[in-house]
């Protein structure tokens, strides 16, 4: 959808983009500084599980963030936290072993099982439950040959959070269940709007550490997502194989992203509050907007920056995506998140275009449907 509205843009349309769910802020200034600063200096090859440095600043970040306490043999650096999901995968995974994913779900996991033989097991989680894995459907999916279940809070596309309560629930089950690893992707955790702090599985279940990967990276709290850094949290077994992997498909993380990423994480935090501010003025505009609509039912997200509005009345949701385009505003269907019947607009882009892109679906969807 993002390559076809560009495609419009260039045949002179007027389009708004609510597509890529990436933010639209650049980097922190200290970060880019730094950046610049490590430019002219010679810079070469460093350990594939990232500069010590590095490694040093997101343990400091854990602890300062969520209360976590990690070994400098249990973390992992990768280009990006996607590249730490896969590693782990090709670390742990062969063919007939599953992994539990809850719908709707960030598009890569499903692909990332296949690429690797594996076969994702899919558990529906609708609108009604906040987009939350229930405690007995995640029971009901778990086989022997189940090897990981994935929790994604916040969530993309949806926003879902967890508090403490449903995950002490979700540990319950896995502790029935010691084959059964958790893959925490927690790369959102600075983009939530609650006000109660940030539970994390590892922070509720510490009994169940050693089952547990925490996914996390600068490319969504510190707008850096070109600059592909990402890390995991997880037992020392487990980093030593992904690691292992690292050092073969790529190395390492490139030298000069690393460096800025120690500068995002021991730099001046307050940008991450100004930013989720705005994000949130952004987020309850959006779904006022869309609330107008006899057509759509949205739900307000707890964190991330998308809005991921159902649609009524059995609409299907590619179809809608496509008028929506010809309106001239493009957005992701659900279908590509396992949850047909849904569209995905990302909030990530200044207010004014999102307002106007949300008044379009509104008009687009009353004068069409």
């Amino acid at each position: 959808m993002a390559r076809r509205a560009a495609e419009l843009r260039a045949a002179g349309r007027d389009v708004i983009d609510l597509t890529l769910g990436e933010p639209d802020f650049a980097p922190p200034a200290h970060v880019g500084e730094a950046a610049v600063e490590a430019a002219l200096r010679p810079l070469g090859y460093t350990p594939s599980n990232g500069i010590p440095a590095l490694r040093e600043a997101a343990l400091a970040a854990i602890a300062r963030d969520r209360g976590l306490l990690y070994g400098g043999d249990e973390i992992a650096v990768g280009c990006g936290a996607k590249q730490v999901i896969f590693n782990a995968f090709m670390a742990t995974l062969t063919k007939g072993d599953e992994v539990i994913i809850p719908t709707p779900y960030w598009a890569s996991y499903p692909d990332m099982v296949r690429l690797v033989g594996a076969s994702p097991v899919f558990i529906h989680c609708p609108a009604g439950t906040g987009f939350r894995l229930s405690p007995d459907d995640l029971a009901a999916a778990i086989t022997p040959r189940t090897r990981w279940i994935i929790i994604n809070a916040p969530g993309n596309p949806s926003g879902v959070d967890y508090d403490g309560e449903h995950l002490h629930a979700l540990a319950e089950v896995l502790r029935r269940h010691p084959h059964v690893m958790a893959m925490s992707d927690e790369i959102y955790a600075h983009i939530r709007y609650a006000d109660e702090a940030y539970a994390s599985l590892a922070m509720v279940a510490p009994d169940l550490r050693s089952r547990i990967l925490i996914v996390d990276g600068v490319s969504k709290a510190y707008a850096m997502t070109g600059w592909r850094v990402g890390w995991g949290f997880g037992p020392a077994d487990l980093i030593a194989r992904i690691s292992a992997i690292q050092g073969q498909n790529c190395t390492q993380t490139a030298t000069l992203s690393q460096i800025a990423a120690v500068a995002a994480l021991t730099g001046p935090q307050q940008v991450l509050a100004e930013r989720k501010a705005i994000y949130r003025a952004r987020r309850d505009s959006g779904v006022a907007l869309l609330s107008r609509s006899d057509h759509l039912q949205t739900i307000t997200p707890a964190g991330a920056f998308y809005l991921f509005p159902a649609l009524k009345r059995g609409l299907d949701d590619v179809a809608v995506a496509d008028r929506l385009l010809e309106a001239g505003v493009a957005t992701v269907p659900g279908s590509a998140f396992g949850a047909p019947g849904h569209l995905r607009l990302s909030f990530a882009t200044e207010l004014g275009t999102l307002d106007e892109g949300c008044r379009r679906i509104v008009a687009a969807l009353g004068a069409s449907l």
